[in-house]
């Protein structure tokens, strides 16, 4: 793989810390290695890390580890020479604000809070609905939630299933009349006769760029000097502003919860702040049942799995929460799968930020109650979203309303054409499916074909959608 110019004469090492490695395997199975040959010439494929087990006496072992300890004390992030959302490779050069979580081993949802904090986590809010993602967030007295050398990183808290989305619309709006008070004390600032023109420019610059990631934080860095210099000097409009100046940098506001809150308990909470049309991004991690509780069906589950309260499995179909909201017209939604498309997700992820209004991104999370049948188990949950995607259980797709106002179709598919063929061998291969149709082997036949049969409407409902003609819309 060919490193950005940026890090020419560098040297790259991913160095694992086998102290906390939970040894689910998930990174050496997706990684993607180079063509080679064993020891006897075999054709086979070599790959940068390799599973072993872990000995406490191993000197390798405990070289390891001291040289995790080093690279975490010497080595400096190399992120600002490189656009990290520019593309997959550069936004894993980003130091994770979130790591060392308390979640089961191979969970198919902490590599997008992960993916998220590398790349907004240094002005990132969290408002988390209760479940697995508040638990292993907050795992009292720790938290994966770290800063980087700066000192800066997410702020997390938590709420209940049912409110979660109004919580995190209500830390956005606090912050939003945050930075209208800093706003009206620095058009005091350009009316008074005694700051520099400098101190002026400076003021208006982050006015007119206080809502953009990136033109915010430059005009912050400009800012902040002038104020402590007045501050200094006793000005008390300038010693207003020394209290508020955290408040300069663009926040990007993140309302995370599963499935249970999102599309069952905390859904009326949901659909009122989409509908309020402020600037916050709603990130739904589905894994089609009640994880925390214990595996409870909810209406993210399909139609055949088997869940606690549907024992025979799920009668009825999946809600379809992300075509819901984009009814709305202005809210921008995706439906992403990491390990289908890394890519995608990075798009996905990217475009939600920087859309100045309401997100909603649904994520598919393989989860231990699932049940994974593949040898490696939740080692495999990344491979599994693939497969997932490959047979036409879940979709790829984005609902961009931007397009929408340059006369383009704002719905995009980015998967594609299932093969259908592998959709049952994709349901044999969980148990939550498998013990239906062990047990119940004559309806077992009949809820995978339906079930099967709904995949389809859905994805032909898409199909239809990204061949819509919107170059004559009004």
């Amino acid at each position: 793989m060919k490193a950005p110019a940026a890090l020419k004469g560098m040297h790259f090492v991913m160095q694992v810390s086998p102290l906390d490695c939970l040894g689910c395997g998930n990174c050496a199975d997706v990684c993607p290695g180079k063509p080679g040959k064993d020891a006897e010439g075999n054709k086979i494929k070599l790959k940068a890390l390799k599973m072993v087990a872990y000995d406490p006496t191993s000197e390798k072992d405990i070289k390891e580890a001291k040289n995790f300890e080093y690279c975490v004390k010497n080595v400096k992030s190399k992120q600002e020479l490189v656009d990290i959302q520019s593309n997959v490779k550069n936004s894993q050069f980003a130091t994770p604000l979130f790591e060392f979580s308390g979640a089961c081993s191979g969970c198919g949802e902490t590599p997008y809070v992960k993916l998220i904090s590398q790349l907004f986590g240094d002005r990132q809010m969290v408002a988390n609905a209760t479940g697995c993602s508040s638990i292993y967030s907050a795992s009292i007295p720790s938290t994966p939630y770290t800063t980087n050398e700066k000192g800066q990183g997410p702020a997390f808290d938590n709420s209940l299933f049912e409110d979660f989305c109004e919580f995190g619309l209500g830390m956005h709006i606090g912050n939003k009349k945050m930075k209208e008070r800093v706003t009206l004390l620095l058009q005091k600032v350009i009316e008074s006769p005694e700051a520099s023109a400098e101190y002026k420019a400076a003021a208006q610059e982050w006015i007119e760029n206080q809502n953009c990631a990136a033109g915010s934080k430059a005009a912050a860095a400009k800012l902040k000097p002038f104020i402590a210099e007045g501050a200094a000097k006793g000005c008390a409009v300038c010693s207003e502003l020394k209290t508020l100046d955290h408040y300069l940098v663009k926040r990007s506001q993140w309302i995370i919860g599963g499935d249970g809150a999102s599309y069952d308990i905390g859904y009326g909470g949901l659909d009122h702040v989409i509908a309020t049309g402020e600037d916050v991004n709603i990130f739904v991690i589905d894994t089609e049942v009640y994880s925390n509780t214990g595996g409870q069906a909810s209406k993210a589950t399909p139609l055949g799995a088997i869940a606690q309260f549907a024992a025979q499995g799920k009668r009825v179909r999946k809600k379809d929460l992300g075509m819901i909201a984009t009814t709305y017209g202005y809210v921008y939604v995706a439906q992403i799968a990491m390990g289908a498309d890394q890519a995608q997700t990075l798009k996905a992820f990217r475009e939600a930020e920087a859309y100045p209004g309401p997100s909603l991104v649904i994520a598919y999370a393989p989860c231990i109650n699932h049940g994974l049948k593949a040898k490696g188990g939740m080692g495999k949950s990344q491979a599994e979203e693939a497969k997932a995607v490959e047979c036409g259980y879940w979709h790829l797709w984005r609902y961009n309303p931007q397009l929408a106002e340059e006369g383009k179709n704002p719905f995009t598919l980015d998967s594609k054409e299932p093969q259908w063929d592998k959709f049952q061998d994709f349901l044999d291969g969980e148990v939550r499916y498998l013990s239906v149709k062990k047990a119940y082997p004559a309806e077992a036949a009949e809820l995978f074909a339906e079930a099967k049969r709904m995949a389809q409407l859905r994805y032909n409902s898409y199909v239809r959608k990204a061949n819509e003609d919107w170059s004559n819309a009004e």
